[in-house]
C-alpha cells in the first residue's frame, strides 16, 4: 500500500509511523527495529548518562539498521543541561531529532546548517505556530489521550490535530490514542500527514519493559490510566497502579514539587520499567492501552497497521 505524505518524504521512511522518545525505553533495540519495519525509530537521549552513552547507542543503531532514525530529547522534565548531548548527535549525523517537554529553541538553534530534520511535540495551537517560526520541519500534535507529559488543556487529539494542520504549512503528525490503522486512517482524515506513537510500542517483544508493565497495557480498560502531576503544572498520564494513586492523594492534600518530588522522579518510573511493582513505581501509558491486546514483534504490529489501514482504503474506493 502507498501511504506516501510530506513525512514519509521528508524522513525518508516508507510508513508515516514515527516510535515516541520513551524515557527509559527507546534504546537501540526498538529504534532499530520501528526503521527497518518502515517507520522513523528513536533513542531516548536524556534517559542516558551523557553524551558517550548517547554516542553508543547511535552507533549501536547504525550498525543494525541502515534506515532513518532519530534522537528524542525531552528537554523540560530532567533539569539537565542538553547541549553536550545534542553536540554529539549532529556529530553522529543523525537523521532526525525531535524535542518534546520544553521550549524547543535552544536544541533548534544548535542544529541550524546542519541537514537534520527537527520534528517538535506540541500540545496547543499556539506552541505549533512558534515551532514552525522557530524552524520545526514537522510538528508532532498530542492529545489528551495521549501518555507521559501532556499539555496543560483538556484538548483530545480529534480536535487539536485538524486545528493545527489548518494553521501550519509544515506536516503535521498526529500523537494521543493511536494505536492500529484505523487511528493512522483517521489522522490522515484530520489533515496529519502522519502519526507517533508511545504506549503501542511499549507492548512490543523489542521494547526493554518488565512483563508486568507489558502485561498492564494488555489488561487496561479505558479507566485504567490517570493524570498525575497536575497540580504543579505538568499534567502527565500513567497507568493506574497504588503509586499512581498514592501521588494524587498528596495532590490533594500539598500541590507542591517537594511534596511530590520523591514519588514522580525518573529514578522510580525507571523502577517500574525494569521491575514491574507498581506498589514501589508506576509506569507512562496512554489512554490507547485499553485498545491494545497482543504483544508483537515490531515488525508484526507494523505489518498489521499497513494491513488494516491498506483495508479501510480499499473500503472508501470500493
Amino acid at each position: 500500500m502507498s501511504l506516501k505524505t510530506r513525512v514519509t518524504e521528508l524522513l525518508k521512511i516508507e510508513y508515516p509511523i514515527i516510535q515516541g522518545g520513551l524515557a527509559y525505553l527507546a534504546y537501540s533495540d526498538l529504534a532499530a527495529a520501528v526503521s527497518n519495519a518502515g517507520g522513523l525509530g528513536q533513542i531516548t537521549a536524556m534517559s542516558l548518562e551523557g553524551p558517550e552513552q548517547l554516542r553508543s547507542e547511535i552507533k549501536r543503531v547504525k550498525s543494525m539498521t541502515d534506515k532513518p532514525f532519530g534522537v528524542n530529547f525531552a528537554i523540560g522534565q530532567h533539569g539537565r543541561p542538553f547541549e553536550n548531548m545534542v553536540d554529539v548527535a549532529v556529530e553522529e549525523r543523525v537523521p532526525a531529532i525531535s524535542v518534546t517537554g520544553g521550549n524547543p529553541k535552544g536544541v533548534l538553534d544548535r542544529l541550524e546548517g546542519h541537514d537534520i530534520k527537527k520534528l517538535v511535540l506540541v500540545a496547543a495551537v499556539r506552541q505549533a505556530e512558534k515551532a514552525e517560526e522557530l524552524g520545526a520541519d514537522a510538528v508532532m500534535v498530542v492529545g489528551q489521550e495521549g501518555g507521559g507529559h501532556l499539555g496543560r488543556g483538556d484538548v483530545g487529539t480529534f480536535v487539536l490535530t485538524p486545528q493545527v494542520a489548518d494553521r501550519l504549512s509544515i506536516p503535521v503528525i498526529a500523537s494521543g490514542g493511536i494505536v492500529d490503522g484505523r487511528g493512522l486512517m483517521a489522522a490522515l482524515s484530520l489533515g496529519a500527514e502522519g502519526i507517533e506513537m508511545g504506549t503501542r510500542f511499549i507492548a512490543t517483544k523489542e521494547t526493554k519493559a518488565h512483563e508486568n508493565y507489558k502485561q498492564a497495557i494488555i489488561d487496561a480498560n479505558e479507566d485504567s490510566t490517570v493524570v498525575i502531576k497536575r497540580s504543579i503544572g505538568a499534567p502527565a498520564r500513567a497507568l493506574r497502579g497504588p503509586w499512581s494513586e498514592k501521588i494524587m492523594e498528596i495532590e490533594k492534600q500539598e500541590s507542591s514539587y517537594e511534596a511530590l518530588k520523591d514519588y514522580i522522579s525518573g529514578k522510580v518510573n525507571k523502577k517500574y520499567i525494569e521491575y514491574g511493582d507498581d506498589n514501589e513505581g508506576f509506569g507512562w501509558a496512554g489512554q490507547s492501552a485499553a485498545r491494545i491486546n497482543d504483544i508483537p514483534t515490531v515488525n508484526e504490529l507494523m505489518t498489521a497497521i499497513v494491513n488494516e489501514a491498506e483495508e479501510i482504503k480499499y473500503k472508501w474506493n470500493r
